[in-house]
């Protein structure tokens, strides 16, 4: 395993970080534990969790993950091993907390104590606001997103409000570390200015989107990333598990993400289809395991300080964290650029 700092910080965290959304849906509690031992034998010490998960999100999935994290670090007494980072969602679900409801200190503080009591813990390593008040352009809302919802003085207001009840937590020794999830450039940079001009804790990650199929994150939030040290947890770096291929040619098998969907899949377009075409083909042409030439690129970017994982089997698993030693010649990383051009925003 290759390791970092986390930005700003003096912690040492895993190049590989551990997603554990589907634990709860797609996997058991004893797949989820078995998972969480293979991961740590890896030397993956960083773990990533939210209050809402299970996914795909339910009522009756709500806050499961968390659990069965907590049952793994009472079983194991492994806690001081990991270092975990969890979330606080925004709007948008209507069984989370009553439904009426964002990220404002009470219901940080509401949801702090919910992830602490299932995770079995007294600390968060990583509290990280999941996406803004506002909305997010990503979980396929890219093409309607409307940046201009929402007061600017009012947005202020809360981000000083979030900042300053995430200092009360840092302080009572319940959180370590603080961190953005779906945010826009215009978000980060304000956060930013506002820890600085008042004194208050400073985002240190940015949890979004990235993979060869979704590169939005260039080139602003990736020079925001470099300038400001604010280090990119890159998540769905498989774009879904589209980028392994097992999608081809209209196939969703059984047991997959894909199968529990409903509705609509933004991600299963002709174009995503033909770039991870493409793609396969730059693989295959320098013997390289698709599916670890995609976790590659995105561990090798100078912004990403982890790339996060998921895994319905130990299988996947240990494919996905072998990925780690594996380095992209200038050869497959300028042919990669040359698909990108083709497809640049495929979904």
């Amino acid at each position: 395993m290759k390791y970092v700092n986390l930005n700003n910080t003096d912690v040492e965290v895993s190049k590989i970080c551990l997603g554990t959304m589907t634990w709860g849906c797609q996997n058991s509690e004893k797949e989820a534990h078995a998972q969480m031992d293979m991961a740590r034998d890896y030397g993956v010490n960083f773990f990533d969790t939210a209050e809402m998960y299970a996914i795909p999100p339910e009522p009756e999935t709500c806050g499961r993950t968390e659990e069965i994290i907590g049952s793994w670090f009472s079983k194991t007494g492994r806690r001081d091993e990991v270092f975990l980072a969890s979330k606080v969602v925004g709007p948008g679900l209507d069984w989370v907390r009553g439904g009426d409801y964002k990220i404002d200190r009470e219901n940080i503080i509401e949801a702090l104590e919910g992830s602490l009591r299932r995770l079995q813990t007294d600390h968060i390593d990583l509290y990280q606001l999941h996406w803004p008040n506002r909305g997010s352009y990503h979980f396929g809302r890219l093409w309607d997103y409307d940046p201009a919802s929402g007061e600017k003085d009012r947005i202020e207001d809360n981000f000083i409000e979030v900042l300053m009840t995430l200092q009360e937590l840092i302080d009572a020794g319940k959180i370590r570390h603080v961190g953005l999830s779906n945010e826009t450039a215009w978000g980060v940079m304000k956060y930013l200015q506002l820890s600085e001009k008042h004194d208050l804790p400073k985002m240190v990650t940015i949890q979004n989107e990235y993979s060869l199929l979704c590169r939005i994150f260039e080139p602003d939030l990736a020079e925001i990333s470099l300038r400001e040290n604010i280090g990119l947890l890159a998540w769905s770096p498989l774009a879904a598990g589209l980028l392994s291929g097992k999608y081809a040619d209209g196939k969703i098998p059984a047991g997959t993400r894909w199968s529990l969907r409903e509705g609509s899949n933004h991600r299963d377009t002709p174009r995503a289809h033909a770039a991870v075409g493409a793609y396969h083909r730059v693989a295959k042409k320098h013997n390289l395991n698709p599916v670890q030439m995609a976790l590659a690129f995105v561990t090798s970017r100078p912004f990403t300080t982890a790339t996060i994982i998921g895994a319905t089997d130990l299988k996947q698993l240990k494919t996905n964290m072998e990925s780690i030693d594996i380095d992209l010649s200038p050869d497959v990383i300028n042919e990669i650029e040359e698909v990108r051009k083709q497809y640049p925003i495929p979904y």
